[in-house]
């Protein structure tokens, strides 16, 4: 079988193509089938490999967050005890509900220590918080630079949390040379098991019958 005779064949008379004709033209079929489906089966398989690798990554990742985390466990731990402490000191500087009548005279003690003049002294109403309570004080008193000064330095320095906000001091129209200051002081009492995060009581569930 020659050149000639290949051109002289015809698809649409492959049935009476020459024995040889035929071999080659099964063979020829037999491996783009063959080559199609190794392209697919590699395409899923390179689709197989890329999550697997992206799973590993992921993997590795998780597996390095806990190595550190494993290291610097007794560091963490120290600190969460040292963030408990100090939250527990600091509640133990908020006075409970029995004690804020005398935290409000300990306030208007240093002022008066310090040589101030109270115009107003006006405890507002508590506004409640997550875990606490917050009771303002509307404060104006009259006196001089130093004097202020002196009654700031010792409410910051009383064992209960005050603070003070929104300071103005101007000039006194009732006395020469004198000042005013006015202030805003908030101290924070600490709601007990006893109390909602309103400030008010908790409701006690009672028994029927008792």
């Amino acid at each position: 079988m020659n050149v000639s005779d290949l051109r002289q064949l015809e698809l649409k008379n492959i049935g009476s193509w020459p024995s040889p004709a035929k071999a080659v033209a099964i063979g020829l079929v037999c491996l783009l089938v063959l080559a199609a489906g190794w392209y697919i089966d590699l395409q899923d398989q390179t689709t197989l490999l890329a999550e697997v690798e992206q799973k590993e990554l992921a993997l590795k990742q998780d597996l390095e967050s806990k190595q550190a985390k494993v290291v610097n466990l007794d560091a963490l731990t120290a600190q969460l005890e040292d963030i408990k402490q100090s939250f527990g000191d600091m509640l133990k500087r908020l006075p409970n509900k029995t004690e804020v009548a005398g935290l409000l005279v300990d306030i208007s003690q240093q002022g008066l220590g310090a040589g101030l003049e109270f115009e107003l002294f006006k405890p507002g109403n508590e506004q409640p918080a997550d875990f606490y309570v917050e009771l303002p004080i509307q404060i104006r008193v009259t006196g001089g630079y130093h004097q202020f000064g002196q009654f700031v330095s010792g409410v910051a320095d009383l064992p209960r949390i005050v603070t003070q906000h929104n300071i103005h001091i101007t000039s006194s129209k009732s006395s020469e040379g004198g000042l005013v200051m006015e202030s805003t002081a908030k101290t924070y009492r600490y709601l007990g098991d006893e109390e909602d995060s309103a400030g008010t009581a908790a409701p006690v569930n009672r028994k029927r019958g008792s």
